[in-house]
């Protein structure tokens, strides 16, 4: 079995009375396909994108059994008025309901808040958890500021009581010093650094326990930071015992890998040895299947990489489905 936790939707229409500010869909001549209209943005969306037969033909061509769906990433537009971000994501969350609605044990949604407004952000929780949405998406950073920041922790507390589950996915700041071409590259993996990091840092790893949160793509260059920060706590090497006398910065809390391995990650790495590094830092049971699709064209088969590295059974079990289930919080499968 194969849950792909890191798959995209978006709505194949907006309300006619919107406002100005919201993405629309524009018909491509010719074609069943649409074109999304968002400020700058000019995304062209095949059918599968918005139409459940599509995406259920999609999954069964690529060997897929189910996917864990959330918005593209560019309808998570902080910079919107908080009202009209509201607005957005309500029209947003109430299209995901419909479409897993065709195939609920094959399509699990994820929706969106506003999170440039942390208290709507917050208390539109409730209405996902109604619509019986398994979590949200938001993005790495919101404005440029990281997701550990204190505002935004009655935000995760609220996730946490609920049992909801967050994906975050990397996105640029404002604050960017590379150039564009490193849009989907480099910045992919250190927004994903920082956003994961600022949650151990920030302390809201500690005060959330039970929070379930993935990170796309690894969260792109944190295990290769993490035996450092590691060092920094309990001053070794290799993760052996804390020596406090070499200690940088020694703290008599969980180590920084500790709190990472609460985390879960998907695996969209492109190539076996990081996630060969990954599976001996974080463990098996941290990562997920991951695709992008359809923004990215899946591994033919689904997952191939994974399959190729001869994991033992159990190993393979836990990435390919079981991790997701309990990210979601569905079930604890054994």
């Amino acid at each position: 079995m194969i849950i792909d936790a890191h798959a995209h939707f978006l709505p194949k229409d907006y309300p006619a009375d919107a406002p100005e500010c919201f993405p629309h869909m524009e018909p491509i001549e010719d074609s069943t396909n649409r074109l999304l209209v968002f400020g700058a943005t000019r995304f062209p969306a095949k059918e599968v994108f918005f139409e459940a037969e599509r995406r259920i033909e999609a999954m069964d061509a690529s060997g897929v059994d189910a996917e864990v769906i959330s918005p593209m990433p560019p309808l998570l537009k902080y910079d919107l008025p908080a009202a009209d971000g509201l607005s957005l994501a309500r029209h947003v969350n109430d299209f995901t309901a419909e479409l897993t609605s065709h195939a609920p044990e094959r399509m699990f949604g994820l929706g969106m808040v506003p999170m440039q407004d942390p208290d709507a952000a917050t208390a539109e929780l409730a209405a996902i958890k109604a619509a019986g949405l398994d979590g949200v998406e938001i993005a790495s950073n919101i404005l440029g500021s990281s997701i550990g920041d204190e505002k935004f922790l009655p935000f995760f507390q609220e996730v946490e009581r609920l049992g909801l589950s967050v994906f975050v996915h990397a996105m640029p700041s404002p604050m960017d010093r590379l150039p564009m071409s490193a849009m989907g590259t480099y910045v992919v993996g250190i927004e994903g650094m920082f956003a994961a990091a600022s949650m151990i840092l920030g302390g809201t790893a500690a005060a959330c326990p039970d929070l379930r949160i993935s990170f796309s793509h690894a969260a792109g260059g944190l295990a290769m930071m993490l035996p450092r920060a590691n060092y920094f706590w309990g001053g070794s090497w290799n993760e052996e015992p804390k020596d406090p006398s070499r200690a940088v910065m020694p703290d008599d809390g969980p180590s920084p890998l500790e709190y990472a391995r609460r985390f879960y990650y998907d695996s969209m790495v492109f190539d076996r040895r990081t996630i060969r590094y990954l599976i001996d830092l974080l463990g098996a049971d941290r990562l997920l299947v991951g695709s992008d699709f359809p923004a990215m064209l899946r591994e033919e088969p689904t997952a191939k990489t994974l399959m190729s590295m001869d994991l033992p059974h159990d190993e393979w079990e836990d990435i390919s489905w079981r991790n997701a289930m309990r990210w979601l919080g569905r079930e604890s499968a054994s």
